[in-house]
């Protein structure tokens, strides 16, 4: 779906072991039912590079949260962290534990639209840059970077493996 595919087969030809989770209802963003999964299935290290978009970021905020060890990379496409229109409280938390989530990483990377359809712009990405840190990229005219509503196939992101390696 989207890009995923495409940067999937990039990281693999690059020797990277990849994990792309089938989140359980995966179209009713739920953190009670991912975070579970995402923690009882996935394998993380200190080698690990993390991506969520879109509701896959506030699933990574509160995975950052419950990890006991340091990773990476963690790079946040279409992120947000608090309330934007259509979000009805199942995916985001009330309060993150900031300091946590930057314990356990040295290295976050923001890219969010200038003109993302869901509201979920550069001042999103700005908040979430204001909480942890790291690098924040703005694109210009790129929407949601893949949205089946908003007709964006997005199907390749080769910025976005650039800032893996």
């Amino acid at each position: 779906m989207f890009w995923y595919p495409y940067v999937k087969e990039w990281l693999t030809n690059k020797g990277y072991r990849v994990w792309s989770p089938l989140l359980p209802q995966a179209d009713i963003p739920d953190l009670k039912v991912w975070l579970p999964f995402v923690l009882g299935n996935g394998k993380f290290n200190e080698e690990s590079v993390i991506i969520g978009h879109s509701a896959g970021t506030a699933l990574t905020l509160s995975l950052m949260e419950n990890l006991v060890t340091k990773v990476k990379k963690v790079i946040l496409v279409a992120g947000f962290c608090s309330n934007i229109t259509g979000n009805d409280g199942r995916i985001l938390k009330e309060n993150y534990d900031w300091k946590k989530i930057k314990d356990t990483c040295d290295d976050f990377i923001f890219i969010n639209s200038d003109d993302d359809p869901w509201g979920i712009d550069d001042k999103s990405g700005r908040e979430l840059f204001n909480h942890l840190g790291g690098m924040q990229i703005i694109l210009h005219g790129q929407g949601h970077m893949g949205s089946n509503k908003f007709k964006q196939p997005y199907k390749e992101f080769p910025l976005l493996v650039k800032l893996i390696d």
